[in-house]
């Protein structure tokens, strides 16, 4: 294991209730406030079924992935597990697909907030927005990593609070008539309009791209374990209580929207939030509704290019990265690695400057690509992890998956169907062109950088150690 030397370490100055808010950040995003419109109207009331059992899912994934990190709780998370239960061009492939990932992700972000920002100022391109947030994220992540994650926590408490408070007001207008002169609306918009599956199962299994694009951000509890303070602890807890608050926001949220309007009407009449709000008569909804939504898209984006720098740094350890970005600055923070990943940003600028219209779709359809590919090096990782256990081993385990090994096999062959899906529909097949051309140059990279050489020499050297 060939590492760099380096003056410092990340400091383990993260708490639980930073990790717990930064992975509801990172996950309550504009997967959201500005996905969830394009997924009802492909699934209508129906989405709320594709959202539980997708929840299920990720709910297993992050399980498995819990069940390594509390056993070995290191930078770089899953990309480490990869290249020690699966090989070292695993682990390189999926460092450097993560940062992909999560740089199309913020690209996301980044066209969202020049969206909302149109709300305010109509007549300034996106463009500037995108850059303006870009820059601000970039220098917030330049902060102590506390500091850090106590400014990510009230980031996601803002958008939380929205939610909780549109989840009630919204239960209020369903059983007592709030805000409706006291008639109750009930739930029967949910199978009114042409049936609980007005578009048929195919409507719901159409919309799974982006419903699973919702739930990225989920696995960054696994990048945060080499500065946590107290892994087994924090890292079990904050994955249960993680999963559970995801599903409640986002099928809770959801179930709300859908029993007061009619789901045809979601996204042609503004934000359901927004609608929800201004319909018991709060002044300025809209505004108030447009900065929480902001905020969700700046604190994702900030979760983004905290994660896309840690996995810079422990791609830096193994020389598989420029050696520079596993220098970390006097507060711990990989400074070198937060620059190169907002550099790549700059493309997320440029796109909304040359395609504006066309840039959501294609970012995050790109994003799921590669989240199915870390969600499943997690569970192959898993799977491989627990053959090299004894049965004492396995019973001392202090976190793990349940129904293993079923449940395992079961989350991957879903997220092979959600590939196969992508590429059914023409706006997402765009997915299957970049995401493995981006696998195929990292591999072409690695033999052409000799890395494979190296391993096998490494390899041997321990060999004849032991």
């Amino acid at each position: 294991m060939s590492k760099n030397t380096q003056d410092k370490e990340l400091h383990r100055g993260l708490e639980e209730r930073h990790i717990t808010l930064m992975s509801l950040g990172a996950a309550i995003g504009v997967g959201l406030f500005l996905g969830s419109a394009t997924a009802i109207k492909m699934a209508g009331p129906g989405i709320l079924a594709g959202y539980a059992f997708s929840g299920l899912i990720m709910f297993f994934i992050m399980r498995a992935l819990g069940e390594m990190a509390i056993q070995k709780p290191v930078a770089g998370s899953f990309s480490r597990y990869a290249r020690d239960y699966l090989g070292p061009l695993a682990g390189y492939i999926t460092g450097w697909n993560y940062w992909f990932l999560w740089v199309v992700t913020c690209m996301a972000e980044i066209t969202a907030i020049g969206i909302y920002m149109e709300y305010w100022f109509p007549t300034v391109p996106r463009w500037i927005w995108a850059l303006a947030a870009l820059v601000m994220m970039a220098a917030i992540n330049f902060l102590a990593v506390k500091a850090y994650g106590e400014l990510e926590f009230w980031f996601a408490l803002i958008k939380i609070i929205t939610i909780i408070a549109m989840i009630a007001i919204g239960a209020g207008m369903i059983i007592f008539g709030l805000g409706n002169g006291g008639i109750a609306t009930g739930i029967k918009n949910l199978w009114e309009h042409g049936g609980f599956f007005p578009n048929g199962i195919k409507g719901v299994l159409l919309s799974l791209q982006m419903v699973m694009f919702a739930y990225l951000g989920i696995e960054m509890i696994g990048v945060t374990a080499g500065e946590v303070k107290n892994p087994e602890k924090s890292l079990s807890k904050a994955i249960d209580t993680v999963f559970w608050r995801i599903l409640l926001f986002y099928v809770g949220a959801l179930f709300v929207i859908m029993s007061i309007y009619p789901w045809e009407e979601i996204g042609t009449k503004g934000s359901p939030f927004v609608l929800t709000f201004e319909k018991i008569g709060i002044p300025g909804a809209a505004g108030i509704i447009n900065f929480v939504v902001l905020t969700a898209a700046l604190s994702s984006c900030n979760s983004g290019i905290f994660s896309t720098a840690r996995m810079l740094f422990n791609l830096a350890e193994y020389g598989e990265a420029p050696r520079n970005f596993g220098k970390v600055t006097k507060n711990g923070v990989p400074g070198i690695a937060v620059l190169a990943s907002a550099g790549a940003l700059l493309i997320g600028v440029i796109l909304n400057y040359i395609v504006p219209a066309k840039v959501f779709t294609w970012v995050t359809s790109i994003a799921t690509f590669g989240a199915i590919w870390t969600w499943a090096v997690i569970l192959l990782s898993q799977i491989r992890y627990r053959k090299t256990l004894n049965q004492g081993e396995v019973k001392a385990l202090k976190y793990k998956m349940p129904l293993f090994p079923f449940t395992s096999y079961l989350s991957l062959a879903f997220l092979a169907f959600v590939i196969a899906l992508m590429a059914y529909s023409p706006d997402t097949r765009i997915a299957l062109v970049i995401g493995p051309l981006f696998l195929v140059f990292l591999v072409v990279v690695y033999y052409l950088k000799g890395f494979h050489k190296r391993e096998m020499l490494e390899s041997n050297v321990k060999k004849r150690i032991i």
